[in-house]
């Protein structure tokens, strides 16, 4: 099920956006094998695997990388395989002997997915990092945060997983429909510094064209603007507002009750922070669920600040089942959606070698071929 079903792809397991990126494409179909370690470390993943929810809807074997059979065994999945993706510092994967130039002599279709912070090349290409590392390189943390503060952390949702594991999953999944038409694989080199970049294309256009200040918070996105805001409710709870337009301003001041001469002009900046005071103390003044009955569903753009408990409970998220429940654990469903080529619930995650290495019969390994290895300790 799904618009990927049929199509096979090799993981070699890591963390952080490598794995987001396997968990799309098995999500939308693909049969994904994970190649883990005999001894994962390092990984700062919970112990029980069904907390492991990126892990999901694939298959995983653990396999002795230092042996020569453990090579050959992921070079034969390679034969078989569409795609492969991992996750390490260059030159890891050559070292193993399972860079590019071994995978696509022995699959010269495959398309070689590398996830990386700096890249393949550069200065920086060596070092270690994380997510908030990339993102602090290309601009992108510098303007994320509120006026007289400092920069603030966005998770690691811009980085690792935004500019990191989509990235990656785009150019897997365009490298394989060339690979359709050329018969050639290729390399992908994925990096988050290049991905976070890209995501904040439109704030460069912004800027050149003067529209945009280098000081946090003074901008219409980034908290500075009275009507793109999260404001306080009585109970202590918070509510978005997002009315960028004029029109859905105007609904949102009429559902208001406030004059719209009493407010600045939408763009007049200088009396943003008076414009803000005034809502901020007018929010103050009913619940979150006051203002939701209020302002919910309309067209003022606005949204309650739900918390991971509220969320999945959230009427919209529930009709449209935007979660879903997955070994008792509640996370979120596949996406986006296919009108004809649905993807099916996901799986539990399994641990490498759960389901006793019967997954390598699905890459064409014969019963006696899976028990050698097994009794040989190169597949843990």
């Amino acid at each position: 099920m799904g618009p990927l079903a049929g199509v096979k792809i090799v993981e070699m397991a890591g963390i952080g956006p490598a794995p987001l990126c396997a968990m799309l494409l098995a999500d939308l179909g693909a049969t994904v094998l994970r190649v883990d370690r005999q001894q994962p470390s390092g990984l700062g993943l919970p112990a029980a695997a069904r907390f492991q929810v990126m892990h999901r809807s694939r298959h995983a074997i653990a396999v002795d990388l230092k042996q020569p059979e453990g090579v050959e065994l992921v070079l034969r999945l390679v034969g078989e395989a569409d795609a492969l993706i991992e996750g390490f510092r260059p030159g890891v994967m050559e070292r193993l002997g399972l860079g590019p130039e071994p995978c696509l002599k022995r699959n010269k279709r495959l398309v070689y997915g590398r996830m990386t912070g700096w890249g393949q090349e550069g200065p920086l290409a060596q070092a270690a990092g994380h997510d908030l590392n990339y993102i602090a390189l290309t601009g992108v943390l510098n303007a994320i945060g509120r006026a007289g503060e400092k920069p603030t952390p966005p998770l690691n949702l811009v980085g690792d997983f935004g500019g990191g594991a989509l990235y990656l999953a785009l150019g897997v999944a365009c490298g394989i429909i060339e690979a359709g038409r050329s018969g050639k694989g290729q390399v992908v080199d994925a990096a988050m510094v290049d991905g976070a970049a890209s995501l904040s294309t439109m704030f460069w256009g912004l800027h050149a064209a003067g529209h945009m200040s280098l000081e946090r918070g003074k901008n219409v996105l980034d908290s500075g603007a009275f009507f793109y805001e999260v404001y306080e409710c009585k109970d202590g709870k918070y509510v978005s507002l997002a009315s960028i337009e004029d029109k859905f301003l105007e609904e949102f001041l009429r559902r208001m009750e406030i004059d719209p001469a009493e407010m600045p002009a939408k763009l007049d900046r200088k009396r943003w922070p008076e414009a803000k005071a005034k809502l901020a103390a007018r929010f103050k003044t009913r619940t979150r669920e006051e203002w939701c009955r209020l302002l919910e569903g309309s067209d003022a753009c606005f949204a309650p600040v739900l918390s991971m408990e509220e969320a999945p409970e959230h009427p919209h998220n529930l009709a449209r089942g935007t979660f879903v429940e997955v070994d008792g654990i509640v996370q979120p469903g596949p996406a986006p959606r296919f009108s004809r080529t649905a993807p099916a619930k996901p799986t539990p995650p399994e641990l490498p070698g759960e389901r006793g290495n019967a997954s390598l019969a699905q890459w064409g390994f014969k019963e006696d071929e899976i028990t050698a290895l097994t009794h040989s300790s190169t597949l843990g």
